[in-house]
């Protein structure tokens, strides 16, 4: 019987050990990012960095620059919930947080358009782009 106290409590002590830690670690776990995904979403914050547009957060205008570094922070902030540039762009530069409000992006003939419907058309577009540029049978995946 001092064999199976000696042997039973260090191992009812290491099982709950265990039970924490599956519980507690996968929270504190960070996600991978897919390496295409996260170059589509760099292309994306890019993009908004590059251009000479004037976008437009919570009623107040912002240079491309600007509005990239939100987004970026914005995608840090949510990259546990983002797996596709889908999920960055309604995460992260659709609307405000705070407000609710939708982000709009004023084009070069001063029209203003949904900041995420841009992004959207970005997108479509740098797919068909990297899309020709792979080799038949070829995937991203390699």
């Amino acid at each position: 019987m001092a064999v199976y106290s000696r042997i039973a409590k260090p191992l009812s002590v290491a099982i709950a050990i265990i039970a924490i830690l599956s519980v507690a670690l996968p929270g504190f776990a960070r996600a991978t990012p897919d390496p295409a995904v996260a170059e589509t979403i760099d292309f994306l914050i890019a993009s908004v960095a590059q251009s000479d547009l004037t976008f437009v957060r919570n009623g107040k205008r912002y240079a491309g620059p600007e509005a990239a570094e939100h987004m970026r922070k914005k995608y840090d902030y949510f990259d546990d919930d983002i797996v596709s540039a889908e999920d960055f762009i309604r995460l992260a530069a659709t609307r405000s947080l705070l407000s609710g409000k939708p982000y709009f992006v004023i084009l070069a003939d001063g029209t203003r358009a949904k900041t995420a419907d841009w992004l959207g058309s970005r997108l479509n577009d740098y797919r068909l782009q990297t899309a020709q540029q792979t080799p038949a049978g070829e995937s991203e995946d390699g």
